[in-house]
């Protein structure tokens, strides 16, 4: 079988320049384009510095080799911070908050610039950390609990201001818990045994009170029926109802007068009878 002549003038020297070339094609093209994913912006970095120029989500051309993009997260990240402080009747207090922010994307370039990607253990957590210490400073500690809601409103009042300066964006916060002493969640306990108690006492004795009203209005109920059943009773209603009770005793009586007899009111009165 003869070889083709062309291929016998090829070189081997030049298949492998042509492969190498082949590899530096695809190689610079596929490193001369990139991707923004959904939620985040890009900047470009040609040389290490920053470029202001904002890249939104797609796909993006970049010099190979020389330039690189950061890619921005500017969705809603959450930030966890646990903070030792002292309430205002010095109470030793642990609080955990959770702090929701965004990256503001129209600044993004000033925050990566002034700051870096690291900002959130440089700016969020140490702000946190004294903006809570600052607020829990002015409440004693049962006012922590109580008005949770409060404490709550004026951390994020002080913390939007603080990281606004930054082109943060503070979305919500939430106190995630409030830990006091051993010595001090047994005093609250006490307290609250105590209240409940007086507050039984309290429920009892208003108990008390009604039912003596219940009485002492039906007792006054009694008599007032009796008062005005006593104004009903005229010697006349009296004198009826003798006759009536005279009239059913005759109907039952046989004809037979009683053997005996006394001083005492006969037990029939005839002569009214026979007035009739």
């Amino acid at each position: 079988m003869e070889v083709n002549p062309k291929l016998k003038q090829v070189r081997p020297g030049k298949i492998i320049s042509i492969v190498v070339a082949v590899l530096l094609v695809v190689i610079i093209g596929g490193n001369a384009f990139t991707s923004v994913e959904y939620g985040h912006v890009g900047l470009y970095k040609t040389f290490g510095k920053l470029n202001n120029n904002m890249l939104s989500p797609g796909i993006h051309f970049k010099i190979p080799f020389i330039q690189t993009v950061i890619q921005v997260n500017t969705q809603v990240t959450k930030a966890e911070t646990d903070t030792s402080a002292s309430s205002k009747d010095l109470q030793p207090v642990s609080t955990h908050v959770a702090v929701n922010y965004s990256v503001n994307k129209d600044s993004a370039y000033n925050l990566m610039n002034n700051i870096g990607g690291n900002f959130d253990g440089v700016i969020i957590n140490p702000a946190i950390q004294e903006i809570v210490k600052e607020v829990t400073a002015k409440y004693p500690a049962e006012d922590l609990i109580t008005r949770r809601d409060l404490v709550a409103g004026e951390i994020s009042e002080l913390l939007t201001k603080r990281l606004g300066r930054y082109d943060l964006v503070v979305n919500d916060i939430n106190i995630v818990n409030f830990k006091f002493s051993d010595a001090f969640n047994q005093s609250i306990e006490a307290k609250q045994v105590a209240q409940q108690q007086a507050l039984k006492a309290e429920n009892d004795l208003r108990r008390v009170e009604i039912e003596a009203k219940q009485k002492i209005a039906q007792a006054q109920a009694e008599a007032e029926s009796l008062r005005l059943k006593k104004q009903e009773v005229t010697p006349e209603l009296v004198q009826l109802k003798q006759i009536e009770v005279q009239e059913k005793a005759l109907e039952k009586w046989n004809g037979v007068l009683p053997s005996v007899t006394g001083g005492a009111t006969p037990f029939v009165d005839v002569q009214s009878l026979t007035q009739k």
